[in-house]
């Protein structure tokens, strides 16, 4: 009995030995947001190897994840009553990213079955959102595409398929935009080499997104002076509309 548990395990080990490996690389750590930023454009590449560190030899689809900091979110959806649109049901949700880019080398619905999908969350129809309440299932799923509609309208969301290039069974390249609205926090690079609709290696690089500058100023003190910061931003606001009205009364 020993002798046959061994040789199972020795059967595993060495076929997780036989399992490539990824070595993952982005072109910029860290992505600074200074006033006037536009976005910027990653450029995620790498290249999978077999344990040995020699190329995997093999056919392969490249799969990249790029997601933003989780943040709650609240939808609100508008009703038209007479000629006035007003809020009527609305939905919110614990996390949802800020930012969700997914890029491959060919059509997802081609590399994996949705089951594989779902589960590596490769695409905007396989966001794993998570609903606060309760709340019924065709709703959900209405406010949930309604969400992925918004973002994906603000840039926010993005699919590009045959986005990755693979050369010679080795490297691999992906390029993913930046918008200028991105939120600032800690990004995650997921790439999966996948194989017969299997995922065969994964592997996690990290971008970091942070204002700096004055901007950065601004959002320290608003975060650490809320109260302060909210006094003077309606000061401000105050003084700037007097200033304006005294500026036309004039004209």
């Amino acid at each position: 009995m020993r002798r046959l548990l061994f040789i199972i395990l020795c059967f595993f080990a060495l076929s997780a030995q036989r399992d490539p490996i990824l070595v993952p690389e982005v072109s910029q750590k860290e992505v600074q947001v200074r006033q006037g930023f536009t976005g910027t454009e990653l450029l995620l590449f790498g290249a999978i190897l077999d344990p040995s560190g020699a190329r995997a030899g093999q056919d392969y689809d490249i799969v990249v994840v790029l997601k933003g900091p989780t943040q709650p979110v609240r939808l609100r959806e508008k009703e038209r009553v007479g000629p006035i649109w007003m809020n009527a049901s609305s939905a919110a949700y614990r996390s949802a990213p800020s930012f969700f880019a997914v890029v491959s080398s060919d059509e997802i619905s081609e590399i994996v079955d949705d089951r594989t999908a779902a589960i590596y969350e490769l695409g905007v129809d396989f966001i794993q959102l998570s609903p606060s309440g309760v709340i019924d299932p065709e709703e959900q799923a209405r406010f949930s595409e309604g969400l992925v509609d918004l973002k994906t309208r603000q840039g926010l969301f993005s699919e590009e398929m045959s986005g990755v290039t693979i050369s010679e069974q080795v490297l691999y390249q992906a390029r993913i935009a930046l918008p200028s609205n991105v939120q600032t926090g800690t990004y995650t690079a997921e790439t999966f080499a996948i194989t017969r609709g299997r995922v065969i290696a994964s592997a996690i690089a990290e971008v970091e997104v942070r204002k700096v500058g004055f901007e950065r100023l601004i959002e320290r003190y608003s975060q650490e002076y809320e109260l302060f910061y909210g006094l003077f931003a309606v000061f401000l606001s105050v003084m700037m509309g007097w200033l304006a009205g005294r500026l036309f009364a004039y004209i």
